[in-house]
């Protein structure tokens, strides 16, 4: 539908038609689209947010409300080295003058000039409550005085020698700047932040030193490319410091306009005198509030969010920041560190989108691009002072060759003068008699008696002979682009010298990755049970002490009867599986169907020893009729030891298959192990290839035979037989043997010893083997076996009644094959051995 306005008067005139019923003529009326007015209107509001109010110009850096309020301090006389003046005079008269706006946005202005946490080369000197970074809101304008700092002045410079142009102010009663002259490339030297209409501009502010070799570079070759200038400018230089990691963002920002930097705080770790580490934070990242991260950092501590800090104080002062973290006496600085990055203000991402006015247009600029524009600017005011210093040596040397030719016909220069009857009766008589121009015979005229002396005379040829230098200097300039190049060259490294500092960021060749879970969990040696029902937890493995053999253990996890404990396991549940390893792990879970699935170590939930857990299938993917039987830590890297899973049954198949094809287990598991009808898969072990393999069975009997007999396989494959069982008999464990080390067996009632490997002649693959335990009623079938080399190795037993005892292999007995062993755990009468898994000799209490 179209939309048109229309006359309502004379009868509903037509629009165009009449004067709507007899009246005035107060004009015509148009018809038009609704939505080309709208498009048009947004746009010229659009373009008014985007050069007139947000965005910066290219070629010094400012925005109008920054533009004028220097300009006006300047104005009013407030420069470098004057007393300070109130900025509540400053404001008003940007108000009055350049800026019909609110006068919040003026003074937010003038103190955003003035404040070093925020621009790296402050342009207001000022004096007074400016604020804080700890977001403390600057005194009122009346409160507060300024005046423009000395680099202010670079950017004024040369403003009035027609170096830029001016334009009518809001009112027409005055003039602006369009632009200020600027010595200093400020767009990249203090950087920009705003918000347009739909563009935004985030630059970074930068080092004046390196910008300074960078433009001096560009200068002299003009073909350099990104990289060439990478090497003068490393990168952003924030007021506040910090910390960037990696390159890769700079680069970008700087090869394509856009690019994402990460920034730390800059920490040092230092000891307190009671002990304890602390982590000292002395530099935050740009536009951090220091007393919100410290709020935050308190707020966490309290909801237990962070872990491991004992103390946080505010230690800051005149002579710099100090954010002191104490730590707890067993944290790990590094964890916690990580954990402060991860969840704080420590860590910023700066967003740098190099977005500028160019020609009336919004522009995103490469750094090369925008060190041209710089140049280009100073060149043409370079250009436009010269021309206006020429003109003026011009004019100046046109007077001093009349008053030369005065000098020299001084008599009749004063009898002509006497003669005439005026002033402008002289004029005239001048330039008719000796030819002077108007502007020579005024000058003449003016001329005091005390010029006519010998030694005036002598001044005016030297200030002539100087002009006639200058003006053919000025001329040099205008006909050499080379020498424009120089003085701008010059400026530079006038500036640098100048104003010149260190690089306060430092920039890490580190590339930043994103914090995973596991780079926040401390890496320490734990033990994971799986319950029979399927529960899963970890425990630190100092929780278990070690005992000696014979003893009954400490609690576990304690059966209960139906549900009325929620904290222990059921009456028909027991520890069933136990891993000890790391929490950096990977575990690998094989199912009774020939299943795997991985976990994180981390990923488990840590509990204490009468904890039950939480259901492993809300962990992993299995299936309601499928469970755990084998639990295994993924090696970390596929060396000589862990080149291939080995996989046994309970009916006594066997399998290997390579260690690179468990690399990428998917959420909802990959097969391992196709089975026969009836069999489970049941034990899984790392190996090398070249190992010799032992089975046992749960009647007392052991094969020994070599890893070669077993063929590597794909993981979809059913193995081969690797003991020959008898009727009512099963595989009750399986070990790799090593070259003087132990077996060591253990029965369903506790029963245990350890019997040297040699002792297990090696037969082929798919025997019947030879005795290993005698098995009686009273030590019960065998239940569990394993390897050991190192007598004061540590092991721990867990039962199915949730027991558990810790004791060195060393304190079992090492006696023959064909014997019962010795009691190693006292079993209550309903229950029996279920698990065993080695301990590092390091965790003893």
């Amino acid at each position: 539908m179209t939309d048109e306005t229309t006359g309502s008067g004379g009868g509903g005139t037509p629009a165009g038609g009449g004067d709507g019923g007899g009246g005035d003529g107060a004009g015509t009326i148009v018809g038009m689209q609704l939505l080309d007015e709208m498009q048009t209107s947004y746009m010229e509001y659009a373009m008014s947010v985007i050069i007139s109010r947000a965005l910066p110009d290219a070629r010094d850096g400012l925005k109008p409300v920054h533009r004028r309020t220097l300009y006006a301090m300047n104005e009013v006389g407030a420069v470098p080295g004057s007393r300070y003046k109130k900025c509540a005079a400053f404001v008003g008269e940007v108000l009055k003058e350049y800026h019909p706006h609110s006068d919040v946005a003026v003074y937010d202005a003038l103190v955003r000039m003035a404040q070093p946490f925020s621009l790296r080369y402050p342009l207001v000197d000022g004096q007074g409550n400016f604020g804080s970074i700890d977001g403390d809101r600057p005194a009122a304008m009346r409160y507060t005085e300024a005046r423009l700092a000395p680099i202010a002045a670079e950017l004024l410079g040369d403003i009035d020698k027609d170096t830029v142009d001016f334009v009518p102010n809001y009112n027409n009663e005055g003039r602006e700047p369009v632009v200020m002259p600027s010595r200093i490339p400020n767009l990249l030297l203090n950087g920009a932040s705003g918000i347009a209409v739909g563009m935004t501009t985030n630059i970074p502010p930068h080092n004046l030193r390196e910008l300074a070799a960078a433009v001096s570079h560009l200068l002299e070759q003009p073909e350099a490319t990104t990289e060439d200038l990478l090497q003068f400018v490393k990168g952003p230089d924030f007021p506040t410091g910090g910390k960037i990691m990696g390159t890769a963002g700079i680069k970008d920002a700087y090869g394509k306009g856009r690019g994402r930097l990460v920034v730390l705080a800059r920490h040092t770790f230092e000891e307190a005198p009671n002990g304890r580490e602390r982590i000292i934070i002395d530099e935050l990242p740009y536009g951090v509030n220091k007393a919100n991260l410290v709020a935050k950092i308190a707020e966490l501590v309290g909801e237990r969010e962070l872990e491991g800090i004992a103390d946080l104080r505010d230690e800051s002062d005149r002579s710099g920041m100090r954010i002191v973290i104490e730590l707890k006496r067993d944290a790990r600085p590094y964890t916690v560190l990580n954990n402060l990055y991860k969840r704080t203000a420590l860590r910023q991402t700066f967003g740098a989108i190099m977005l500028a006015i160019v020609d009336q247009r919004p522009v995103v600029l490469s750094l090369k691009q925008a060190l041209e524009v710089f140049i280009e600017h100073r060149r043409e005011v370079i250009l436009r002072r010269t021309r206006f210093e020429l003109a003026k040596a011009q004019d100046r040397a046109h007077i001093l060759e009349g008053l030369k030719i005065c000098l020299d016909q001084l008599d009749e220069v004063i009898q002509t003068i006497r003669a005439a009857a005026d002033t402008d009766a002289a004029r005239r008589s001048l330039q008719e008699r000796f030819g002077f121009s108007e502007r020579q015979a005024q000058a003449i005229l003016e001329l005091t008696l005390r010029r006519l002396t010998a030694l005036e005379r002598q001044r005016i040829d030297d200030e002539y002979e100087a002009t006639i230098k200058t003006i053919a200097y000025l001329e040099s300039i205008l006909a050499s682009d080379q020498k424009v190049r120089s003085l701008i060259a010059q400026d530079m490294a006038e500036l640098s010298k100048k104003y010149g500092d260190e690089r306060r960021t430092e920039i890490s060749p580190d590339e930043f990755t994103e914090l995973s879970a596991e780079d926040l969990i401390p890496k320490e040696e734990v033990v994971v049970t799986l319950t029979h029902r399927g529960y899963a937890k970890r425990q630190v493995s100092r929780t278990f002490r070690a005992q000696q053999r014979g003893g009954v253990g400490l609690r576990g996890a304690k059966p209960t009867s139906g549900q009325d404990a929620p904290s222990g396991v059921r009456e028909d549940d027991y520890a069933e599986h136990l891993v000890s390893t790391h929490t950096h792990a990977s575990l690998l879970f094989f199912t009774q169907s020939g299943r795997v699935f991985q976990l994180r170590v981390h990923e488990l939930p840590e509990r204490d020893r009468t904890a039950r857990g939480i259901p492993v299938n809300n962990l992993i993917e299995i299936s309601k009729d499928e469970r755990i039987t084998a639990v295994f830590v993924r090696p970390e890297s596929v060396d000589g030891t862990a080149r291939y899973m080995l996989m046994v049954t309970r009916k006594g198949a066997i399998k290997k298959t390579r260690t690179q094809e468990y690399a990428s287990v998917r959420r909802n598991g990959l097969i391992a192990m196709n089975l026969q009808e009836g069999d489970e898969l049941l034990w899984v072990a790392p190996t090398s290839g070249e190992d010799d393999i032992i089975l046992a069975s749960q009647l007392g009997k052991a094969i020994r035979f070599p890893e070669s007999e077993v063929r590597s396989m794909g993981r979809d494959t059913q193995g081969v037989r690797g003991m020959r069982l008898g009727k009512g008999d099963n595989i009750a464990g399986m070990a790799v043997a090593r070259p003087g080390a132990d077996l060591l067996v253990l029965t369903e009632r506790g029963f245990g010893k350890r019997t040297p490997v040699s002792d297990y002649p090696v037969h082929h693959r798919g025997g019947q083997g030879v005795f290993t335990l005698k098995v009686t009623e009273r030590v019960g079938r065998l239940a569990t076996l394993r390897v050991t080399a190192d007598p004061e190795e540590e092991i721990l037993l867990i039962s199915s009644q949730g027991m558990a005892l810790r004791t060195k292999t060393g304190s079992i007995s090492l006696i023959g094959r064909q014997t019962q062993g010795v009691i190693v755990m006292r079993m209550a009468a309903d229950d029996q051995i279920t698990a065993v898994a080695p301990v590092g000799v390091d965790l003893v209490e």
